[in-house]
């Protein structure tokens, strides 16, 4: 991944993940299934879809977790498969109380853009979204603002 600039790096000093997390992400529920999954990655912008139960957090999806073969016409017959059966948590959720820029740096060493945010039962608070050019952390009116020129109310960019 590209180099972000550190004053991006340094913003991030003194603040929780708490701080930088979006608050609501959207979440699908635990019995969701692959079809269901794939129809939320229409949006290009998602690239981790959150299952929970309640307010437990299950499993995370990310793309590449789909097989090409269920992503295919072919494949299309089996969509009613459990998206659980796909997911996963290993390395994929960070605490609240994680320092801000140890979350970025350790998203950056993994190569992925997302973690969900939990507390110590499981609890999903919250999702971590490092933006595109890594230099820091989408916020809720960065994707309330993608929302709304979805639906035709803002700026196009």
């Amino acid at each position: 991944m590209p180099e972000a600039g550190p004053s991006r790096a340094e913003d991030l000093i003194g603040k929780s993940v708490s701080q930088v997390m979006v608050t609501d992400p959207k979440s699908l529920p635990a019995d969701a299934t692959v079809g269901e999954v794939l129809d939320v990655f229409d949006d290009d912008h998602v690239h981790m879809v959150l299952l929970v139960e309640g307010a437990i957090l299950r499993g995370t999806v990310e793309r590449d977790d789909v097989p090409a073969d269920l992503r295919s016409d072919r494949g299309r017959r089996r969509m009613h498969r459990p998206a659980l059966s796909l997911a996963s948590l290993r390395g994929r959720t960070v605490l609240p109380t994680m320092p801000a820029l140890a979350a970025w740096e350790l998203l950056r060493a993994r190569g992925s853009r997302r973690s969900a945010v939990v507390d110590e039962r499981g609890s999903l608070l919250g999702l971590l979204c490092l933006k595109r050019r890594l230099t820091g952390f989408c916020s809720d009116a960065d994707v309330a603002a993608r929302a709304a020129e979805r639906v035709g109310h803002g700026p196009r960019s």
